[in-house]
């Protein structure tokens, strides 16, 4: 297992955090907090799930690659929907909170898989 995906995304995760920390407190209140916070876990939750998918297909066949990833990436939206879902109606987290916070974070982790694919596939057909 390599540990410069989850640094990376560690990284980013303390970035956007670090940005968003003046506009919460300046703007925003306790329940504002408690769905943003819940919003980056969940695309924390949703990259990680990704990123195993990715390190347990890699070295197995194309059709196995894409039934993991591309597969996975399906059932982890729907996933994601349900908890969504589960948070907005039976929880009453703040909507554009939550959505902007899974958005932000979901936008940055996605562009970081998608580079990270590219860079283990392209390593792999150099071996």
């Amino acid at each position: 297992m390599k540990w410069s995906f989850p640094r990376q995304i560690l990284v980013a995760l303390l970035i956007i955090g670090w940005l968003a920390t003046y506009p919460l407190v300046k703007y925003g209140n306790g329940e504002m907090i408690r769905a943003v916070i819940a919003g980056a876990v969940l695309a924390t939750m949703n990259v990680i799930l990704g990123y195993a998918a990715i390190e347990y297909s890699i070295g197995k066949s194309a059709t196995t690659f894409l039934k993991f990833v591309l597969g996975g990436m399906g059932v982890r939206l729907f996933a994601m929907a349900g908890v969504i879902l589960l948070l907005l109606n039976v929880f009453g987290f703040h909507v554009v909170a939550l959505v902007t916070s899974l958005g932000v974070c979901y936008v940055v982790f996605l562009t970081l898989e998608i580079i990270y694919i590219q860079k283990r596939i392209s390593t792999r057909q150099q071996d």
